[in-house]
């Protein structure tokens, strides 16, 4: 099925859900497609008037209508927003982007098996998104297709074999660029603290981000290689470089990203569970 012939139904009205919007509708999806869920009155007048998709504030029967239903609600909020989806939405492909919510528990809460996790990361917004997906058994090749079409406007995208993968991808990433934005700002402070205007040493760390990853991008040399070439021995690049290992940076960077790791683990137990029988 092509994306522009599905009823996509979206729980969950924020960032990503409006990246993921916005870029369907630029590429043909029509409005009258579309529904969201959306507790927020706020944010549903925003989804109306920007997009002119109809958003509701609680499920309904119109969900049955869906073909794929995009979840992109809080980890806290999954559970009782599935309570509400699942008697409407059982026949439908399910995709979520919800960090830590284990297939498993949406399979349990939903009432199917055909369904996609993905981990997706904020570049999402500017088309740049570096999304990760895991589909569960009963996914078909053509569903698979269709959350690649429907995720393209966002950037690229990968299939994980193994669900626990998403993990680490979550502190790689997902959280990722937090890691550059922080960078950024370190760069940039040391600019100033060097005599430069805060708006000149800004320019620069932002440039020299996008710059190195392109560069990184198209080139077929791993990263090291590329590190080698612009440090020469006794250089500035070369003291920088001395001076952030002998103060552990890239141990104490992988020791944060193996933190992330754990607590991505760490939010599908406990947001993944049902609650006890009373």
């Amino acid at each position: 099925m092509n994306f522009q012939d599905t009823a996509i139904a979206f729980v969950g009205g924020g960032n990503m859900a409006t990246a993921i919007l916005g870029g369907l509708l630029k590429k043909g999806l029509p409005a009258a497609r579309v529904q969201v869920v959306e507790p927020w009155a706020e944010a549903r007048e925003r989804l109306s008037r920007d997009f002119g998709v109809a958003a509701s504030e609680q499920a309904g029967p119109a969900l049955a209508q869906a073909n794929l239903v995009v979840w992109a609600v809080k980890p806290q909020t999954f559970r009782d927003a599935a309570a509400a989806v699942a008697p409407h939405a059982r026949g439908a492909l399910h995709l979520s982007v919800a960090a830590g919510i284990t297939s498993d528990s949406m399979a349990r809460w939903l009432g199917t098996e055909r369904i996609v996790r993905s981990m997706p990361n904020t570049p999402a917004l500017v088309g740049r998104g570096m999304t990760a997906l895991f589909a569960r058994a009963a996914v078909s090749a053509p569903d698979r297709a269709l959350v690649e079409q429907v995720l393209a406007p966002t950037g690229a995208t990968l299939w994980v074999d193994a669900e626990a993968q998403l993990d680490a991808v979550t502190a790689l990433s997902g959280s990722g660029p937090a890691y550059v934005f922080y960078f950024i700002e370190a760069m940039t402070r040391a600019g100033q603290e060097m005599g430069l205007p805060a708006g000149t040493a800004q320019q620069l760390a932002i440039g020299t981000f996008c710059g190195a990853s392109e560069l990184a991008r198209a080139s077929s040399e791993p990263p090291s290689v590329l590190r080698e070439r612009v440090t020469s021995k006794g250089g500035t690049t070369h003291a920088a470089l001395t001076s952030m290992e002998q103060s552990g940076v890239a141990d104490r960077f992988v020791q944060a990203m193996h933190a992330a790791c754990k607590r991505a683990s760490e939010l599908g137990a406990e947001f993944g569970r049902d609650r006890p029988a009373t």
